[in-house]
Parts: C-alpha cells; structure tokens; sequence
C-alpha cells in the first residue's frame, strides 16, 4: 500500500495510533507490531473488535488472511509506521514547514528536552517527546502526534546499538540538532567508547549532509572534535563563558543548581551541578528562537523535575537526592562529584550495578568504588558487579545483591539526620529503598 493512501487512512482515525491492542480506543489506527517476546498480530481482530477503525497487519500473518473489513496488509509493520511518521512530520502543517530539534546524547536527554519544552513554549506551540519514548517506535509515535498548529518539535533520540541514531534521523529529519554529551554507556551494545561516539555522531551527519544546524557545547572537548571532523557541518556553539554562566555554591539545605547567566542569577528546582549544561543547552536554544532571557530564566526556574531525575526528596528523617532512574560510568561519574561538593555533617551514598558494560564492567565499576573510596562519605553498594568489584579493589564496603535486601536492612537499621544520594541503572531499581529513609 502506498503511503499517501494509509496516510489518508490515517487522517480517517483522526490522526490517532495505537501500537497496545490491550488500550486501543474506537476509531483509532492499530499498527501491529513483532518483537522477540510478543506479536501484535496476533491481537489485531481483538483490536478491531474494541472498535479500532483500521489494523495494520503483516501480510504473512492470519489476521490478513482472515479477510475482516478493516484489515490492512503490509511487507513490515515497523517500517511502515516510520514511513507513516515520516510522512506526517512533512505534511501535517499543509505548507508550512515545522522545524524539528532533534536531541540525543549519553546523559541528560530527557531534562534537556523539558527544559527546552518550557523555554520555547514561552513564545511557540512545541511539541516534544513524552516521557522518555526515544526508540524506534516512540521517536515515530512521537511524530505521529504533532499537530497542524505545531510550531516547533523536539524529539529525543535513544540509542543503544551502532545504527540506532541514523534510522532515527531518517524518520525525524531534524533541521536542528543537539548531541549533550557522549560517555560511556550502553557499550555492550556499542563495542566501545568510540563506537558511541560514531553512533551519537550521526545526528550531525545528517545535519551536515542535510543543510541543518548543530547546537553544541563548545566547551565540551570531545564534542569539539567530534563537530571538528564534520567538515561543511553549520554549528551554533554556546557555553558558560559565552553565556557569561557560574555555578553557585550549595549545602544540604539548599542541594538545587543555582547560577548566574549574563549577571542574573538563576535559582533552579534540579539537584546536581551536572545539570548546568543542561540548563545552558536550553537558554542557548531560546536565545537562538528569540525567547527573551528573562522569559527563558523563568521557565528553567518553574521546571520541576520528575520520574527520579535529579530530585531532591525531604522526608521525615533525611534529605535524599534521588537520581535512580539509570545509570553508566559517566552519570554516575558526576553525580558522586556533585554528592561530593555538598557540605553536609553526614553522606551516604547508596549505589547500584551500571547496566550493558559489556567486557569493561568490571574495570568501569571499580573507577567508581575508587572514587567513593577517595570521597568523604559513606557507602553502601547493590549488585553483583559491585561486589565484584570492590572484592578486586581491597575495599570494605557493605553490598546487597538486591535493592530489596538493602530496604530491609534500612528497614532494621534506621538512617536519620544525613544527606542521602541514591542512584543506580534502571533495572537495580534503587528507588525501592526511599520509604525506608
């Protein structure tokens, strides 16, 4: 089926698509979808029984055989829900064309992407990635959901194999980019630090190759180079000098990233200092679609974060900074050194397992037992890598196999009156120990 007639299909359902047969609602597009654990085929009449106006299907499947009105075959499913969103994210404004920022990067992606959203709606409709749906079928559902009053995109773009950012970019066709940062993470998946570097990088390729601009942190080196070896790539650099930015000191009681940008100071609702680049990418991009400074300060001032990012949470007993929900070298990297600069009378970091390290596990969770050891604060750690690692480093630290069996041992030994930092990859699930602290 050629793309113009499913996207009128599509214009039929109201521009509504849904890939979980189990929330499909009357009248919307259900596209379904294989992966290696589930067939979405194999629900498609269910969801045209619930009401679903149309069913993309796979044309080997049973449901395009059973012949039901309704009922539409294709090659693949995934190719043509991004054929689909590639379609739309040309054609859903009429003539008018919508600019995309596409944003993708090892840490931070998803704060930088609400801060940009707050900056820019202050002058522009902006519509931006929900939650942190950034793979290949969120970044297309994403697109799918811009509307014809939408005046700026901002799709954030995960990845986790070496090819990931280029098809991506193929659906999206960014005209505006930002990459912020690249470390190490995911390198199982990437083979090594380098490989992450090529696969963030293809953002500027496309850039480079499709007459867009590249928003970058010239202060940061490996960025540098890496838009260095992009000859022809149009970039618009900012950073802390040029922004004219310093981080202020914080304490216990006060963990939140405060700083001066141009002579005023700016009081934010993000625990790290790490999150100042953030807040830099995201001025930088107001300043460049004309948001007033004022304007901008103010929006990255009222965002407050969610979801187990950079938070500081106050309970009866401790203050937590909380910032579990992932982790790799780089990440966890920052946030000791920000743990670190806190003054408070009493630390406890509580750290879990890195996740897909790959060969370097081993050697990337014994950097950060050596960092804790030098830091002035204690430690307890979760995971089998830790203590792996702390075993090859000589160290003495208290270690759980599970987050589970650290809040019991929370539970029977009651921490109180201390500055607590708790971070940990997604699948250790560190926030399991808050209701103890």
């Amino acid at each position: 089926m050629r793309v113009e007639e499913l996207y009128s299909r599509y214009l039929e359902c109201g521009g509504r698509v849904n890939t979980d047969s189990r929330t499909v609602a009357p009248g919307e597009m259900f596209v379904a979808l294989k992966g290696d654990n589930f067939d979405g085929n194999a629900f498609a009449l269910q969801a045209l029984d619930k009401g679903a106006r149309y069913a993309v299907v796979s044309a080997d499947s049973e449901a395009a055989r059973s012949g039901r009105e309704g009922m539409t075959a294709v090659a693949d499913t995934l190719d043509t829900l991004r054929e689909l969103a590639a379609y739309h994210r040309l054609h859903c404004a009429g003539n008018r064309h919508i600019p995309v920022i596409g944003l993708t990067g090892t840490n931070g992606k998803t704060t930088t992407k609400e801060l940009m959203r707050a900056v820019l709606s202050r002058k522009y409709k902006v519509h931006a990635t929900e939650g942190n749906l950034n793979n290949d079928i969120g970044v297309p559902q994403t697109l799918l959901k811009m509307k014809k009053d939408t005046e700026i995109a901002i799709v954030e773009m995960g990845a986790n194999h070496p090819d990931d950012i280029a098809r991506l970019v193929e659906v999206s066709r960014p005209d505006f980019g930002l990459i912020t940062n690249v470390g190490k993470a995911h390198l199982l998946g990437f083979g090594s630090f380098e490989g992450v570097c090529r696969a963030k990088g293809q953002l500027y390729d496309f850039l480079r190759d499709n007459g867009g601009k590249a928003f970058f942190n010239s202060s940061d080196s490996i960025l540098a180079e890496m838009v260095s070896e992009r000859k022809g790539l149009e970039v618009l650099p900012y950073s802390a000098e040029s922004m004219d930015a310093r981080i202020l000191p914080g304490d216990a009681s006060n963990p939140f990233l405060a700083m001066t940008a141009g002579g005023r100071l700016l009081q934010t609702a993000l625990v790290g200092t790490y999150n100042a680049a953030n807040v830099l990418a995201a001025l930088a991009i107001g300043a460049y679609f004309g948001v007033p400074q004022d304007e901008a300060m103010e929006a990255v001032a009222s965002y407050k974060p969610s979801n187990n990012r950079s938070q500081m949470v106050r309970t009866e007993n401790n203050t937590l900074i909380v910032d579990a929900y992932n982790a790799n070298p780089s990440s966890m990297s920052v946030a000791l050194d920000n743990f670190a600069s806190i003054r408070s009378d009493k630390k406890l970091a509580l750290i879990g397992d890195m996740r897909e390290l790959g060969g370097d596990s081993l050697k990337e969770h014994m950097d950060i037992v050596r960092k804790v050891t030098d830091g002035d604060y204690d430690a307890i750690f979760v995971g089998r890598e830790f203590s792996a690692a702390i075993r090859e480093c000589g160290a003495s630290y208290p270690v759980f196999d599970s987050s589970g069996m650290l809040a019991d041992f929370l539970h029977g030994h009651p921490v109180t009156g201390a500055l607590v930092l708790v971070k940990g990859s997604r699948g250790i699930q560190m926030e399991k120990v808050i209701p103890q602290l």
